[in-house]
């Protein structure tokens, strides 16, 4: 893991520059943003005040409850359309969470994260991700149901994907806890990514291929419907965004 302190001073110059244009920033979508270390370094915090101070939009992905440090700063910016959260959560059962993401917050204390956000108005999602097949699959419509009840506004899944380095600690994983079912996860995992053990392409990486990708869409959006999720989607505002001040001000 790499850790860049100067993250909110880069961005700041970043935002400064005459031809950035504005768009949704999103933390999250690739190493979580509310790591132990956050709890120190408090770096995704001197973003978000960068942010804060810029309006500029943000969309943050996350599997800890540590988002709720940062509420001071998110519900204001959520009043005026530039904040959403998405909380991650992958399986009900605490076993399985605590095989599957060790060192992450219980899904119970993720869900009342997601009570959280929603009740100082910030639009939350839950993300059902990763769905393992044969393990958590059966899980889809409580989870829907439990991020409904805890005030989310919308969900979405996303099947299990191993690129590169992670499919042999995956395959690792399944013999270490799943011995019983290994072959039956890796064989509908291939039959979820055109034979392979990931699918790289763009526009079928998130979604999987194949019957059985279709049987999670469809249990998955008639989950939705039955609990009034996804009805409709909020939109980032890009237009209050105010270049950071320089270090001699704003002299226009």
């Amino acid at each position: 893991m790499f850790v860049k302190p100067d993250a909110a001073e880069l961005l700041r110059a970043e935002l400064g520059k005459p031809g950035y244009r504005v768009a949704p920033i999103a933390l999250g979508t690739n190493t979580d943003p509310y790591q132990p270390i956050e709890g120190e370094w408090r770096i995704t915090r001197a973003v978000l005040e960068v942010l804060a101070e810029t309006e500029h939009p943000v969309a943050i992905t996350t599997k800890s409850d540590r988002v709720l440090r940062d509420i001071d700063i998110l519900a204001p910016m959520a009043a005026k359309g530039l904040a959403t959260v998405c909380i991650s959560v992958t399986s009900l059962d605490a076993k399985v969470a605590r095989t599957v993401e060790p060192r992450a917050p219980t899904p119970e204390r993720r869900l009342d994260a997601v009570a959280k956000l929603a009740a100082a108005g910030i639009p939350t999602y839950v993300s059902i991700a990763p769905v393992i097949p044969a393990i958590t699959d059966h899980e889809i419509e409580h989870l829907v149901a439990r991020a409904a009840e805890a005030g989310a506004r919308h969900a979405f899944f996303i099947p299990v994907r191993l690129p590169h380095e992670v499919a042999p600690l995956f395959r690792a994983w399944l013999d270490a806890h799943f011995p019983d079912r290994a072959g039956k996860v890796m064989a509908i995992i291939q039959s979820l990514r055109g034979g392979r053990d990931n699918d790289p392409d763009f526009f079928t990486r998130m979604k999987g291929q194949g019957p059985w990708a279709e049987l999670l869409r469809v249990r998955f959006h008639r989950a939705c419907r039955l609990h009034g999720l996804n009805l409709d989607r909020p939109r980032l505002d890009i237009t209050r965004f105010r270049r950071p001040k320089g270090p001699q001000g704003e002299l226009f």
